[in-house]
């Protein structure tokens, strides 16, 4: 506990001896963690499937194009309804997983914040895995939906077609593969730029709010924790070079990144002020740091996380953010 308490105090982390490691590879979780780990565990398991289908996301434009071009040619109504029916059946798939993903956040939130988050961090690292994959898994999530614009295109258009079918046939709104009333909610989850994101902070802000019992210090303390752990080891050589695993060095980008925009929300005046748990100026740097290592590729993660930094926390734009913070994020 030495070890991440110190980092904690001293936000440069050189305080932080040779054992300050947290395995994001291979932690395995103790009898203490089991029950919770492997309620997580049957959730994140379905992460890769969901992501690979949402890079692989294509969408009914050109179907859509020549349907509203023709609008009164039934056959090409029915092809493009066709075609962006299992598609909608595909969005509600990762609008019905994001609820699930939610949810796991504050039951493993419940673990690492009842007691003391540096001691919790270092005992339950299956946990504290697991709560990095949770992040992780958000900022991949939500990149690929920003980067994927036919998702708005077909929704919108399946709203669309759905309204005027229901106007036709009321009955046609019990057949259809998303109602009215759940298209209603998933185009208010699709209609955010990073939905996923905006689910695990809203969950976080309940969790602090519903457990009284949990002080606000030690959940925002935690997630400083994770930030400050995830930075030490992206910018420490003796540390990444530990790593077996060519990802992991992104992942720890992409946690620290995610735990600060949940810091930025949860704390009272946010992760850029002057006394903040977490040295935005390090993380920051960080992140430029690798930017050059992985060409093009890497030029593109790296704006992605300082946009993430730009556009989704709370305080940045605030009259007493440190000008040297926004500058760097200018």
């Amino acid at each position: 506990m030495g070890n991440l308490l110190n980092a904690l105090k001293d936000k440069s982390g050189k305080k932080a001896g040779a054992d300050f490691f947290i395995d994001f590879e291979k932690a395995e979780p103790t009898a203490e963690e089991q029950a919770v780990y492997d309620e997580v565990r049957a959730v994140l398991e379905r992460s890769p499937g969901v992501l690979e289908e949402l890079s692989g996301y294509r969408g009914a434009g050109e179907s859509i194009r020549v349907a509203i071009s023709h609008p009164k040619d039934e056959v090409e109504q029915a092809k493009a309804w066709d075609s962006v029916c299992p598609l909608v059946k595909k969005l509600k798939s990762f609008y019905d997983y994001s609820s699930e993903v939610e949810k796991m956040l504050p039951l493993i939130l419940q673990e690492l914040c009842q007691e003391d988050p540096c001691g919790t961090l270092e005992r339950k690292q299956a946990l504290a895995r697991q709560c990095a994959e949770i992040l992780s898994f958000v900022l991949k999530f939500d990149d690929l939906k920003m980067n994927t614009p036919a998702i708005q295109n077909d929704f919108s258009y399946y709203r669309r077609t759905l309204s005027r079918l229901k106007m036709q046939d009321p009955a046609s709104d019990d057949s259809a593969v998303v109602n009215n009333e759940e298209a209603n909610r998933m185009s208010l989850f699709y209609a955010y730029p990073t939905p996923m994101l905006r689910c695990v902070s809203e969950a976080t802000t309940k969790f602090v709010s519903e457990n009284k019992d949990i002080p606000i210090e030690n959940t925002t303390t935690c997630l400083a924790m994770m930030s400050t752990i995830c930075r030490i080891m992206a910018e420490t050589p003796a540390y990444y070079e530990r790593f077996t695993e060519k990802d992991t060095l992104q992942f720890c980008q992409r946690v620290m990144v995610a735990s600060v925009i949940l810091y930025d929300h949860v704390h009272l005046v946010g992760a850029f002020k002057k006394g903040a748990q977490i040295d935005m100026k390090c993380t920051i740097k960080v992140l430029k740091m690798h930017q050059s290592a992985g060409g093009a590729e890497g030029e593109s993660f790296t704006n992605g996380l300082m946009n993430a930094l730009r556009y989704t926390t709370k305080h940045l734009n605030d009259e007493d953010t440190p000008k040297a913070i926004k500058a760097l994020l200018a």
